[in-house]
Order: C-alpha cells, then structure tokens, then sequence
C-alpha cells in the first residue's frame, strides 16, 4: 500500500490501468443497456417503465461508492499521511458526484409513473439528495484547501469526509428503519438472494460491472490529470524563484 503512495510508482500502474478499466467498461455498460432495453420482457407490474432500472440501480450504488472511496482516502490521509490520499478524495468526489444526481434524476423520473409524484419525502430519496449536498460541500472545502498551495495536506477535507460517511448505513437502512415508498432491497449479494426475476438479472450485472469500471477510469484519469497539475505548479514555482 505504501509503494503505490509514491506519484511515479502509481502513474506506472495507473496509465495502464486506465485504458484496461475504461474500454471493457464501455463496452459491457453498453451491452447491458442493450440487453436490458431490447432483450427482457417487461415487468408485470410497472411495464417498461422499470428498463430505468439498469442506469438507476448502478448509479446508487456507484453514488454509495465513492463515498465509501473518500473515507478511505480521508483515513489514509489522517493516519498514514499518504502522499496520494487527498488526491484521491479530490479526485472521486464529482465523479461520485454525478453519479449520485444520476441517481436522484433517474429515480424521480421512475416515480412518476409508478408512485405517481416526482418527489417524495422519503427515507431514501432524502438521505440520498443528502449525500449529494455532502458532495458539494467536500468539493468546495477540498478546492479551498488545494488553493493553500501544493503542500496542503487536506486534513480538514478529510475530517469531513469521514463524518459523512455517517449517511451511507441511513442509505442503506431506510427501507427498513422507515415506513418507506421505496422498494425494499432487491439483491442480497451475502446470501445470494434476488427478488429479481433471472431472465431480468442479468443485464443489471453487465451494467453494474461496466459502470464500476468506467468509475475507477474516470477516477484514475482525474488522477493523473491532478499530479500532472501539481508538477507543473511545483515547477512553475521553482522558475520563478530561481528567476528572482
């Protein structure tokens, strides 16, 4: 873990990395739409209205993700102090970001017409827009600090990170801890359980395991870009003080 915290040995691995995450994400992701759009029958109940399913579920789950990823940066970041780990935190979070609004938009257009509202007040709607906001704000006290100057160590960023972290078990649990309009959860990955019919299923494992891959892409180039970024100003910084 710490021989990757050095930026040469992580953009050796990461360059690669990229390409062999992004590609088989793109194209699995786009089979699983295929498949989920061209090739199940609809449901008995909502129709076709439940195809939404395969950009909806992934989302959230993606949204969940990347929290999940910043707290552990924000760990990294207050114990080992690692080089790398602010970035990290910097670098996931839009990309999180939008996939929680993803998530948010996709999930009020499915309500329309099986709950009948765009919007309701519910445990998981709700703590859902919460995380969102959650992403604002750790973007904007994440670029606050970056501003400091390259030798910001984003402590504060961190300490925020893992105090939201508190909202991803409401997420999880509020179909359960609340009386709740949302259905209850669909897949049980530890017990192997699934109320979703087979024939139904397996698009939305192609989509979860594209979209994943596409996030650690999307999340591994932000990475880079951000060393490339810091190198430059460190370099900028050196001229100007051997100009003087």
């Amino acid at each position: 873990m710490h021989r990757f915290a050095n930026p040469a040995r992580f953009l050796k691995l990461a360059k690669p990395a990229t390409g062999w995450t992004l590609w088989p994400g793109l194209v699995l992701t786009l089979a699983g739409f295929i498949a989920g759009l061209f090739y199940v029958p609809a449901d008995y109940l909502q129709g076709d209205s439940f195809r939404i399913l395969y950009l909806h579920a992934p989302s959230a789950w993606l949204g969940m993700a990347g929290w999940s990823g910043i707290a552990i940066s924000a760990i990294a970041t207050l114990v080992w102090r690692h080089p790398l780990a602010s970035l990290a935190g910097r670098a996931v979070a839009p990309v999180g970001a939008v996939f929680a609004a993803i998530c948010l938009a996709t999930g009020s257009i499915w309500g329309r017409p099986t709950w009948g509202t765009w919007w309701e007040w519910d445990g998981r709607l709700t703590s859902m827009l919460v995380l969102f906001f959650l992403y604002l704000a750790y973007i904007a006290l994440a670029d606050a600090e970056r501003a400091r100057g390259p030798d910001s160590e984003g402590r504060i960023a961190a300490i925020f990170g893992l105090l939201g972290a508190i909202n991803l078990p409401i997420i999880h649990y509020s179909v359960l801890w609340w009386n709740s309009l949302h259905q209850g959860q669909s897949i049980n990955v530890l017990k192997g359980e699934s109320s979703i019919d087979g024939s139904m299923l397996w698009p939305l494992g192609l989509t979860f395991l594209g979209m994943t891959l596409m996030f650690v892409a999307i999340t591994l180039m932000r990475m880079r870009a951000d060393i490339a970024r810091v190198k430059l100003e460190m370099r900028l910084q050196r001229r100007a003080e051997e100009t003087r």
